[in-house]
């Protein structure tokens, strides 16, 4: 979870994903945002500082079915308002209380087309303002300079064998585009971001 961490915070992957929440809250400055596949919760940690440094209330949910980091999660924010379930985002019901915003980060990849059609049209559907995606885009100088980086400098094994398979298992953008055009979602803009990275937006 560290090294994912440190991973996300150099390499961009939290600029990301406060881009995606800027561009989607507008002016509004109170906000509810859940990420589903949220890990140890590090990109939300990030949404509740930018918040704070501009006036922004927010509560903030993580969903993820593995119990392991969402123990991390709630030790790495603990924040009033803040809640993390353990489950798969699925069977998650907000009934009337529907975040404002919904988000995947470096989640996508782990699923079959299929998947994430469903996926697309969830996250639509149980959003009341929009949704995005910061995931990876499939690129072979995307592989083999994260494959390099880890090697010299990770010390976790799980890291030295995802990231590189992560990229392997990312998307170009007529795969993002054919996938959004096979679900509902048809208001939609994707971007490309260093380092090789998509950011994909939908507002209601």
């Amino acid at each position: 979870m560290e090294e994912l961490n440190f991973i996300n915070t150099h390499l961009g992957g939290h600029a990301i994903t406060i881009q995606g929440f800027k561009q989607l809250i507008q002016n509004k400055k109170n906000i509810k945002v859940c990420e589903i596949g949220c890990g140890g919760g590090d990109n939300l940690l990030a949404i509740y500082h930018w918040c704070l440094k501009n006036d922004i209330a927010v509560r903030l949910t993580g969903i993820d079915y593995n119990k392991d980091c969402i123990s991390v999660a709630h030790k790495e924010l603990m924040v009033a308002g803040t809640q993390f379930i353990i489950a798969d985002y699925k069977a998650v019901d907000f009934g009337a209380e529907k975040p404002d915003i919904i988000f995947s980060s470096l989640f996508c990849h782990h699923f079959t087309n299929e998947e994430l059609i469903y996926m697309l049209n969830w996250m639509r559907t149980n959003a009341s303002m929009g949704f995005f995606i910061n995931d990876l885009h499939r690129h072979f100088l995307a592989y083999y300079s994260i494959k390099i980086l880890t090697g010299l400098f990770s010390k976790s094994y799980l890291v030295k064998n995802d990231a590189p398979l992560s990229v392997q298992r990312g998307f170009i953008k007529k795969e993002w585009k054919d996938l959004l055009k096979q679900s509902a979602v048809d208001n939609y803009n994707i971007e490309w971001k260093w380092a090789f990275r998509w950011l994909i937006i939908s507002r209601h």
